[in-house]
């Protein structure tokens, strides 16, 4: 089975990936999704962490072509592939991957 590649990805996917390697430690606020795709018409707010002492700069991946994605970058987009229509409440970045995401839903 083959790992997917960034290169692979969607315009809309592929800016995500970036937008997350941006912040490298923080988290996206209300980001829209429609048919699985992230949107950013309206643009979701973003919230960086600044660590005295540490690296704050972009994840050193970010302007590579192409590579490997990550196996968490890989269920991000099967969880927004089910999600299908929706709002992303937060999503969590540590070290440019997604770390944990909270949805809307409503109850049934």
């Amino acid at each position: 089975m083959s790992v997917p590649t960034k290169a692979a990805l969607s315009p809309a996917r592929q800016r995500l990936v970036i937008l997350m390697q941006s912040i490298h430690f923080g988290r996206v606020e209300n980001l829209v999704v429609r048919r699985g795709e992230p949107v950013f018409d309206p643009p979701p707010a973003i919230v960086r962490e600044i660590k005295f002492g540490g690296d704050n700069g972009p994840h050193p991946e970010r302007d590579a072509r192409d590579f490997q994605l990550k196996a968490q970058v890989v269920e991000l987009f099967r969880t927004l592939d089910r999600l299908a229509d929706g709002k992303v409440l937060v999503l969590d970045v540590k070290h440019g991957l997604p770390f944990r995401m909270l949805v809307a839903d409503s109850a049934a």
